[in-house]
């Protein structure tokens, strides 16, 4: 499967991606992933993208594309992969066609997972993240066992400081502006699966039947 997979914060495209991988050992790449590897493999490319993060710097979108051209071309991306997160803009969109098309390579398709405002808002704000090793809960639908300790490894669980509502709704109004024209950019190129659920049980049934 080779998919992208739009959303906006809180939708559930890390937890969809994972319940993927595991259909076909398609890999899950996200750009914060691939500028880690580029970085830990010490490429040139990693080298010139850990300069410019280090400086504060926001990497190039052409800098992106190159370590994104790496990146699929390795071994594990054979099977399929599940980009999360990946292109953000219209000219990242642009770009990846062009890749896509000197590999040789077509995406299956370009799924949105369409969540209503206020139930995103509710999952992130009662949402809490240990401060060890970074599991997640939900105080609703997932809480600890003990109140504030981590289950795994007993360290204390919190909320994040991006994840109150006035930041939340800062985000989701970023991802509006900048990343939403996405949907129109692949609906254009008749790639668009729009789901609206908010389970990612069904999320999946839903692209399994579409795709296969």
């Amino acid at each position: 499967m080779k998919l992208i997979l739009l959303g906006a914060p809180g939708a559930g495209k890390g937890t969809v991606a994972k319940l993927l991988t595991k259909l076909d050992d398609s890999v899950q790449i996200s750009t914060g992933d691939i500028l880690r590897s580029a970085v830990a493999a010490g490429t040139e490319l990693g080298k010139q993208a850990q300069s410019a993060m280090r400086a504060g710097d926001l990497v190039s979108d052409d800098l992106i594309m190159s370590i994104m051209e790496e990146r699929l071309q390795e071994d594990d991306c054979k099977s399929g992969y599940l980009l999360d997160g990946f292109p953000r803009t219209i000219p990242q969109a642009e770009a990846l066609k062009k890749l896509l098309d000197r590999m040789g390579e077509k995406l299956d398709a370009a799924v949105e997972i369409d969540v209503a405002r206020d139930v995103i808002l509710e999952r992130l704000t009662t949402r809490r993240t240990c401060t060890g090793c970074g599991a997640i809960y939900n105080i609703k639908s997932n809480p600890t066992k003990i109140d504030g300790v981590c289950d795994k490894c007993g360290e204390s669980v919190v909320q994040r400081d991006d994840e109150n509502e006035k930041a939340i709704s800062n985000r989701l109004n970023v991802y509006n502006d900048q990343t939403a024209p996405l949907v129109s950019f692949y609906k254009n190129e008749g790639l668009l699966l729009s789901i609206n659920a908010t389970s990612s049980d069904t999320v999946i049934n839903i692209i399994k039947e579409k795709i296969n």
